[in-house]
């Protein structure tokens, strides 16, 4: 009796160490796929697994979310459906990118209101230690940066790991041009600050002086 107990036993271990085996093996399965759905934007699919129990914030092999995908993507549809699910705006990739600060550093207004909507936070921050704020300045993302430098609590004035505010960025890395001014004169009517200086103590107004651009050391002297 006692070698029949021990066998039942060691039945019922087996078959629940396989269903664990299982369970685990069919949501790698499940991740794996959601996340090709991403990629192939298929809305439906992605809908469906979320459905079936797929998580939301499923990441891939360098950690980005489904949601920070979408918005590698530029597939706005996509980042709407993952947010009615839920989706966290502040989930951060192996390199420090979340959603909320890739969609700031590349221009997507859109999604960064989007995202603003929904959770985004202004105490996280990319690889150079910055806000969504300074890369839009630094790549001319004009809108982008009229949204967020308008934005109640944002750190219009944070300084990254270069010792560069937003409106540093925008004149060291800008051109100079119309879209440079326009950032810098968003920026001051914002309220930023125009005499931060560097890790160097050149402040915005030096520098812009020693690269010539006249229209932007106007702004900032009105």
């Amino acid at each position: 009796m006692k070698n029949i107990l021990l066998l039942l036993v060691t039945i019922i271990m087996s078959a629940h160490s396989c269903q664990s085996v299982w369970a685990s093996k069919k949501n790698e399965m499940m991740q794996k796929d959601i996340v090709q759905l991403v990629h192939q934007n298929d809305i439906s699919g992605v809908v469906k697994a979320l459905e079936n129990g797929a998580n939301v914030n499923t990441i891939d092999n360098a950690k980005r979310s489904l949601l920070l995908i979408a918005t590698m993507g530029k597939q706005i549809e996509m980042a709407k459906v993952l947010i009615k699910y839920k989706a966290d705006v502040n989930q951060q990739a192996e390199n420090k990118d979340s959603a909320f600060l890739y969609a700031g550093a590349s221009g997507q207004t859109e999604l960064v209101q989007l995202f603003l909507n929904n959770g985004a936070r202004f105490d996280i921050f990319n690889r150079y230690n910055g806000s969504a704020l300074i890369p839009a300045c630094e790549r001319g993302h004009v809108e982008t940066v009229r949204l967020l430098a308008n934005t109640k609590n944002f750190p219009i004035d944070y300084v990254n790991r270069l010792g560069w505010t937003a409106l540093m960025e925008a004149i060291v890395l800008g051109d100079g041009s119309i879209k440079y001014q326009q950032i810098v004169q968003i920026l001051k009517e914002a309220g930023s600050r125009m005499d931060i200086p560097d890790h160097d103590g050149i402040t915005p107004l030096q520098h812009a002086q020693a690269k010539g651009f006249k229209e932007i050391v106007a702004i900032i002297k009105s």
